[in-house]
Formats: C-alpha cells, sequence, structure tokens
C-alpha cells in the first residue's frame, strides 16, 4: 500500500517543507531499458543523472519503493561534508596511501561540484557553504579532536584551511557556555536534502530519465530486475539500496542498519541568533562519542541530530516511533545543554532515518562489465557526499570511462559480513551503551572513559 502524502511529509522537517510532493507513476508492466537503477536516493539518481550527461541517447529507468526523497536522502542532517566514509588505513593497504590521499581531495571537490550542479539546474535546496565547526565540551572530547587532527596532518588527510580553536575562538562563531577548544573547517555546505534529492529527480527527467515510483524491487539479476508491478530488461542494472540492500534477493551487501534521530525547533525569533552569533551556512557539532550535529535553516530553526536509537532485532528497518522518545529527549537535553539561549523553544518535528554501516565502516562501489551489475552504499552516515561519490563513480563505470571517480579506493572494496543474528543486534545495542555510558562518565568526571577499548573492533575510525 503507498505511503499517503501526510505520511511521506511526516517523516521530515524537510519532506513536510514540500510544497509539491506529486508522485510519479508506478511501473505499468514489463519494459526494457539501456540502464536500469534501482532506488530514487541520491546515489540512483546522480549515477541516473551523469549517466545521462555521458550517454544523452540512453534509455534510464529509476525504480523506487516509495517515493523520491523518502528515504535517507529526504531524511538527514542536511550537511554537505567532506571526508572519507571510512578509515582511510583501511582504504590504503589495499588502494596505497596516493589513492586514498587523492580519495580525500575527492570529497572536497565533492562539495563544490554538488553546488555547480545546483546552480546550472536551478535546484532550490538552500546551499550555503559556511564550513562545519567541531565543538570539544571537555577535556577528553579536546583531546580526541586535537589528536585526531594531528594525526590526520600526519597522514596527509587533514582538510586543507582547518584549523584547531581555542575556546574564545569557539565562542566567537557559536557561543555555547562549555567549550574546552574546537576545530573549524571550510568544507561543508548547509542544504535543504529533500528539496536537494527531488530537485536532481527532475534534473535527470528533463534530460530523460524515467522515474517510477511505488515500484518494489524483488530481485535483482544479470539483465533483470524483477519488480512487485512486472519486470525490467537492461543490459546494466545499477542498485542504490543501501539500508534497504537486504529486502532485494540478489543483493550481496551486508550491513548494520542503524538509526539517526533528529528534531528541529519552532522557528527562533532574531535576537536569539543574536545571542548565538551563529551565522548562516555553518554547520555545528561535538566530539562525544555518540555525537550531535546541527544546522541553522533557513527560516531560523535549529534542526539538530544524533546516533543512538534501540536495534530491533525482528525490524531493523521499522519506521521510527515512540520507542525512539529516550533518543529524542537526548538531543532535547543537549540542544538546551549546547544552546541555552533557545529558552523553552518549542520542538515542532521529531523524525528519524536508517544509514547502513559496513563491518569495517568502510563504503564501497563494484560494477563487473562481464555482467553489467553494479552497486554502491556503506555510507555509515556521510551520505551526502558520498552518494555523489558512489553515484558518479558507478555512472562513470558503467558508462566505460576512466575518472578521478572509478580511480577512488573505495571502488572495489569489499567489507567483511557482520556476524549472523543475534549477533550483531547484540553488538549494535552494546556499542549504544557503552558509548552512552562513556560520554555520561567523561561529562560528570572530566576524565577519558577506557570503556571504549572493549569496542574498538567495531567502533566507526577517527
Amino acid at each position: 500500500m503507498p505511503a499517503s502524502a501526510d505520511f511521506v511529509r511526516s517523516r521530515s522537517l524537510w519532506l513536510d517543507e514540500l510544497s509539491d510532493l506529486a508522485e510519479r507513476p508506478a511501473l505499468p508492466g514489463d519494459a526494457t531499458a539501456d540502464v536500469v537503477v534501482v532506488g530514487a536516493g541520491l546515489t540512483g539518481l546522480w549515477a541516473a543523472y551523469h549517466l545521462a550527461v555521458a550517454r544523452p541517447h540512453a534509455r534510464i529507468t529509476v525504480l523506487e519503493r516509495e517515493v523520491v526523497g523518502y528515504g535517507a536522502s529526504g531524511r538527514n542532517g542536511g550537511w554537505a561534508g567532506s571526508g572519507i566514509a571510512g578509515n582511510p588505513r583501511v582504504y590504503a593497504k589495499a588502494a596505497g596511501w596516493d589513492r586514498t590521499l587523492a580519495a580525500a581531495r575527492l570529497t572536497e571537490a565533492a562539495i563544490d561540484e554538488i553546488g555547480q550542479v545546483v546552480r546550472d539546474e536551478k535546484v532550490e535546496c538552500d546551499f550555503v557553504k559556511g564550513g562545519t565547526l567541531v565543538v570539544a565540551a571537555n577535556a577528553p572530547q579536546w583531546r580526541r579532536l586535537a589528536q585526531g587532527f594531528e594525526s590526520a596532518t600526519r597522514l596527509g588527510t587533514v582538510e586543507p584551511g582547518s584549523s584547531l580553536l581555542a575556546p574564545e575562538e569557539v565562542r566567537s562563531m557559536v557561543d555555547v557556555p562549555r567549550v574546552a577548544g574546537g576545530l573549524y573547517t571550510p568544507h561543508c555546505a548547509r542544504i535543504q536534502p529533500a528539496r536537494l534529492v527531488r530537485g536532481l529527480a527532475e534534473a535527470c527527467e528533463r534530460r530523460g530519465v524515467v522515474i517510477h515510483e511505488h515500484t518494489s524491487a524483488l530481485s535483482v539479476e544479470r539483465g533483470i530486475v524483477v519488480t512487485d508491478r512486472g519486470r525490467v530488461r537492461a543490459p546494466q542494472v545499477l542498485r542504490a539500496t543501501e539500508a534497504w540492500s537486504g529486502q532485494v534477493a540478489g543483493a550481496r551487501a551486508s550491513y548494520l542498519p542503524l538509526t539517526s534521530m533528529m528534531i528541529a525547533t519552532e522557528p527562533l525569533p532574531p535576537e536569539v541568533w543574536d545571542d548565538l552569533g551563529w551565522p548562516d551556512g555553518l554547520t555545528v557539532r561535538d566530539r562525544r562519542h555518540l555525537f550531535f550535529y546541527a544546522q541553522r535553516t533557513p527560516d531560523g530553526r535549529i534542526a539538530m541530530g544524533g546516533r543512538g536509537a534501540p536495534y530491533r532485532l525482528r525490524a531493523p528497518l521499522a519506521e521510527f516511533g515512540q520507542r525512539d522518545q529516550g533518543v529524542w529527549d537526548r538531543l532535547e537535553h543537549t540542544l538546551r545543554e549546547y544552546f541555552p539561549q533557545v529558552g523553552d523553544a518549542r520542538i515542532t518535528h521529531r523524525w528519524g532515518g536508517v544509514l547502513a554501516v559496513p563491518r569495517d565502516w568502510s563504503m564501497s562501489v563494484h560494477y563487473d562489465p562481464r555482467t553489467g551489475l553494479g552497486a554502491a552504499g556503506g555510507y555509515s552516515g556521510h551520505g551526502v557526499v558520498a552518494a555523489y561519490l558512489a553515484g558518479r563513480g558507478l555512472a562513470d563505470l558503467a558508462a566505460d570511462r576512466r575518472s578521478d571517480f572509478t580511480e577512488a579506493p573505495w571502488v572495489g572494496h569489499r567489507s567483511r559480513r557482520w556476524e549472523p543474528e543475534p549477533l550483531r543486534y547484540l553488538a549494535a545495542n552494546a556499542i549504544v551503551r557503552v558509548l552512552n555510558g562513556a560520554d555520561a562518565y567523561e561529562d560528570s568526571t572530566n576524565r577519558r572513559a577506557r570503556r571504549t577499548r572493549i569496542l574498538a573492533p567495531v567502533l566507526p575510525p577517527g
């Protein structure tokens, strides 16, 4: 049963802000194409867009189970930020440091490339490149931040123009009550993600791409996608299903689906923003283990997200609900702790979205020219820029074009599979419990929590 427009709007602030949620027709029956893309999120649409640019006469069909932007592409934090989606050392072990360092620069350039397409295609998605401020609220957070910066400097992966900040420099950007230091990088843009993905869909359609919504892919095989509406045959099949890959027969990826939760305040009056000193376009996050990430929206809200939602053994992709109230409460507490200037401003939106985490937290892109099958995913929360890099890489591989995107170290990378259930379930919830406890310990003692060492093999890099 297709989701109603009201239900889709309730999935995030970003979707609720859309004035037009006109639906596209489902697949009418069996069809043929030159390329079929499964998934109309950012990865699939970037792949379709760049393929349409490279091969303007190709018949490209995109299949989407719900509507464009329904999944993570319409629910994320609204950051187009740099940084490799994975562990640089993991990539370098197989691809070498030269390719890994080039990939770090590629993530930075991708932000400007997204911005250029936004301008060229006149996508109104509030794209403002204002950078990111990382706030360390206590001594352990500051040590992690400084050590991470120093390590990246040694490896050569540090982002050009980024710098460590003294407490007074942090407060000159955003006036937070507790700060031991910070870091600023210019390589991040604030966006309205639902407008980006839906504007990208329209740009694809102007180039001849056909998008079918409310069409569930049941299996992906060489030369054919079987759906609940019919079969689509094509010599090239690109799967961009990320966290939902496990629901498609023939999808080999094994991801841990984790949920990131978000809240948004009502629009705040100008005097609150004057007190905060928070400039338009600047994104802000902290250095806790279960960190928050936040943006200032064009209409004056704070939209804040964070990890920590419970993993559900029987339904890991189930929609958010009252069971997630504890995470929303923690986010609201964090909001008022870090930004007390908001006072008793109402929380008007609460939502969540699923992200795909590989066993080594490192993304991958695959394409086999013999079979015409391609796939990408495993962004571990770096979705907006990682989806651009992956979609562009899939397009270039399918078009048989060698580029920086096809030479990136995540092309051909394979992560080992997660442990079977219920071990995966136990690991996911153990991660949340230990990290939450570590943050509470560090907040109360100002000393480093060493308990995270026991989870080192399954924790994200950095």
